[in-house]
């Protein structure tokens, strides 16, 4: 049986009752099942985890993407983790009876499917991304939805699908195949962010640290303290 995971981020995580709206979507679909979910309120962001096919995945795509953009304005959202989206990040990864090559095609498909629809510019990244200085999404979600209208202006950055101009709402959407990762967020007993970013520093491999590792510091401000995201 063939099985890809899909690991969605979406720009909400305080308002419970839209989360549970726009998680509907996945709980709806046939042949999709929903595996997690994790919101933060200071992120403002939820990671919904779940699992299908080439067949029922994009079906669920369609309906999460039209209840998300319904319900998530960028202009008037405001998070701790970066952001380029309403719907930010689509990645996929191959878990059954795929390989990663059609898993990269399968996300190509998604990415069409999202613009033709919704008139949301796509970028791809990680393995979907033939670009060497594209496939980071850090690099792609530099300067957020708020700086996307000058960024797809420049060559370099102008979508892999879609417009040289964010939707007004949803902004843009990064798509990809990829690797297992790990989500490894550690809260630190002070809220100096000068040492979460000391510390991201010294470990991500950007900067010098361990290599494919990424990391930022992160103010936790309803816990008064802060963290090391990696």
């Amino acid at each position: 049986m063939e099985i890809i995971e899909n690991i969605v981020n979406i720009s909400e995580g305080r308002q419970a009752d839209v989360v549970e709206y726009i998680l509907e979507a996945v709980k709806t679909t046939p042949e999709c099942f929903l595996l997690d979910v994790s919101s933060d309120k200071d992120h403002n962001r939820t990671v919904i985890t779940f699992i299908g096919n080439r067949k029922s995945l994009p079906l669920a795509l369609k309906e999460l993407y039209k209840r998300a953009l319904e319900k998530i304005d960028l202009r008037r959202h405001k998070g701790e983790h970066p952001r380029m989206g309403a719907v930010d990040v689509v990645p996929f990864v191959p878990i059954q009876e795929i390989t990663m090559e059609e898993t990269v095609a399968f996300s190509k498909e998604i990415g069409k499917m999202i613009w033709e629809n919704f008139k949301v510019p796509i970028y791809f990244y990680e393995e979907s991304q033939p670009v060497r200085d594209r496939k980071n999404l850090a690099l792609i979600r530099k300067g957020e939805f708020e700086g996307l209208p000058e960024k797809m202006k420049k060559p370099e950055w102008k979508p892999d699908i879609g417009e040289t101009a964010p939707h007004p709402s949803a902004g843009a959407s990064v798509v990809g195949a990829r690797m297992p990762l790990i989500a490894f967020n550690v809260n630190l007993g002070t809220n100096d962010i000068k040492i979460a970013n000391a510390i991201s520093k010294n470990v991500r491999g950007s900067s010098g640290g361990l290599e494919c590792v990424k990391a930022m510091g992160v103010e936790l401000k309803e816990r008064n303290q802060v963290q090391v995201s990696m």
